[in-house]
């Protein structure tokens, strides 16, 4: 049996043992979502589409898969989903600014020698394919943060329904301060466990570390890590904020409601 079927079987079975139908729904998640990212893909080799557009597109139906099928539509996932947007709409600026400031698109010079053979005229748009590229690396760590605000603030209102808005919206301020360090630390060790053999590879060629700084290929990822810790810092007042509206709000309707 190939190895990857069996580890498929492996987190199949991990999944719905400890999350139940929540692990078996999550599990087949990772398949739509991969299919989603592989239709951005094809759709992207069109020259007259922009990736950043599809790649939007794409990160939107990501975001409604990990939301609304693993955990269904409620009140939490929507506010997620909500805040997931506001806060691309905000970061596809800086994502964009930074992309054609820093000059990170098209290849390194350690990855030139491996496409020698090819023809590298492909009439695409390289300052927007890495934007679509970090635009797509943010959008799982933005949904995770968020659901990871939306879901406890709900909690806490359930449990104390007397909380006052602003309080409410610091107790989303307080879990996303927890929240945010092992988030950034993720994305970060993420990196140099993916990149550990081109670190290896500047170490035996002697690479200085200012070379190793000014490298595109090392640039590249460095500004992926760095705008989705943006990313995460920016979603969770937002996110915060959206809940301590949203639930104070609803429980005052339903008052009204009830009064008359």
């Amino acid at each position: 049996m190939n190895v990857l079927v069996l580890l498929a079987i492996i987190l199949f079975a991990l999944m719905a043992w400890v999350g139940g139908m929540k692990g078996v729904r999550s599990f087949i998640a990772l398949f739509i979502n991969f299919i989603i990212v592989l239709m951005a893909v094809f759709v992207m080799n069109d020259p007259s589409g922009n990736p950043i557009i599809i790649t939007l597109i794409a990160c939107g139906f990501i975001s409604a898969v990990s939301l609304f099928f693993i955990n269904r539509v409620n009140n939490k996932t929507m506010l997620a989903f909500l805040s997931t947007i506001a806060t691309m709409v905000i970061l596809i600026f800086f994502i964009i600014i930074l992309t054609e400031q820093s000059m990170i698109y098209g290849l390194g010079e350690e990855e030139s020698g491996e496409i020698t053979a090819f023809n590298v005229h492909i009439g695409l748009n390289f300052i927007q394919i890495a934007t679509a590229v970090i635009i797509m690396s943010t959008i799982g760590a933005i949904v995770d943060t968020a659901i990871s605000i939306t879901s406890p603030m709900r909690e806490i209102h359930d449990q104390n329904p007397e909380i006052s808005r602003k309080n409410l919206f610091f107790a989303g301020i307080r879990i996303g301060r927890d929240i945010l360090g092992t988030s950034t630390n993720t994305l970060f060790f993420a990196f140099f466990g993916g990149y550990m053999g081109l670190l290896i590879w500047f170490k035996d060629l002697d690479y200085s570390l200012g070379q190793i700084i000014n490298a595109k290929v090392f640039n590249d990822e460095m500004l992926g890590i760095l705008i989705s810790g943006l990313g995460i810092a920016l979603v969770i007042p937002i996110a915060s904020l959206m809940s301590a509206y949203y639930l104070k709000k609803q429980k005052k309707d339903i008052a009204l409601d009830e009064q008359k």
